[in-house]
C-alpha cells in the first residue's frame, strides 16, 4: 500500500511552515506543542469561568444589562433628534430618559413610547425637565399616545428568560440601526 506523503503545514503557535510526522500533527516542535496545550487550556478555563458567572448572575443583574442595551438602542433611535425637554442639539452627553419614571413605573421601563433621547442637564439636574418633555412628547408621539402612557398599566413580572429575550431583541435592533449608520 503506497501512502500519500502529509503536506506541509503553519504551526498554530510559532506560525511558521513545517513538514508534519504524523498526520493531525499542529505544531512544528515540542515547545510549540506545550506552549499550545497552554492556550487551550487557559481557553477552557476562561469558558468555564464565563458560564460559572452567567450562572450566578440575580434577576437584578439581567435588568442592569438589558436597561443599558435598551437605552443605546434609544439613544441611536433618536440620534438626529434633539433633547425631548429643551429641543436643543448639543455635543454633551444623552441619555435616555424616561417620561414615567422606573422607581414610579416599573411596567413602562421598556416601553418605546415612555423613553426619548434627553440631554444629561435636563435629565439629572432637571429631574427630567417633565413639562417641557410632555409638551415636546405629545408634539412627538399624539396625545392618544400620552394619555396611554399615564394611564394606569399592570404590573409586569419579568421572568430571568423574559429579560434576556428582551436583551436579545434590543440587540439586534442596535445592530440593525447601527449597520445602517454605515
Amino acid at each position: 500500500m503506497i501512502t500519500k506523503p502529509i503536506k506541509k503545514k503553519l504551526c498554530k503557535v510559532c506560525r511558521l511552515i513545517y513538514q508534519p510526522t504524523r498526520p493531525l500533527q499542529s505544531v512544528c516542535s515540542p515547545n510549540c506543542a506545550w506552549d499550545h496545550a497552554k492556550t487551550v487550556r487557559e481557553k477552557a478555563e476562561r469558558k468555564e469561568t464565563k458560564e460559572a458567572k452567567i450562572k450566578l448572575k440575580t434577576k437584578s443583574d439581567w435588568l442592569k444589562e438589558t436597561q443599558t442595551v435598551f437605552n443605546q438602542f434609544i439613544r441611536l433611535r433618536d440620534k438626529d433628534l434633539p433633547c425631548i425637554s429643551c429641543q436643543r442639539h448639543h455635543t454633551g452627553q444623552y441619555h435616555s430618559g424616561h417620561y414615567r419614571s422606573v422607581g414610579a413605573h416599573p411596567e413602562l421601563r421598556f416601553d418605546e413610547l415612555n423613553v426619548h433621547k434627553q440631554c444629561s442637564v435636563c435629565n439629572n439636574y432637571l429631574s427630567g425637565s417633565l413639562v417641557e418633555y410632555r409638551i415636546n412628547l405629545i408634539i412627538k408621539i399624539g396625545i392618544d399616545a400620552v394619555n396611554y402612557l399615564e394611564s394606569k398599566h399592570q404590573p409586569k413580572h419579568y421572568t430571568i428568560e423574559d429579560i434576556k429575550t428582551l436583551k436579545a431583541i434590543y440587540k439586534e435592533k442596535v445592530k440593525t440601526l447601527t449597520t445602517n449608520i454605515i
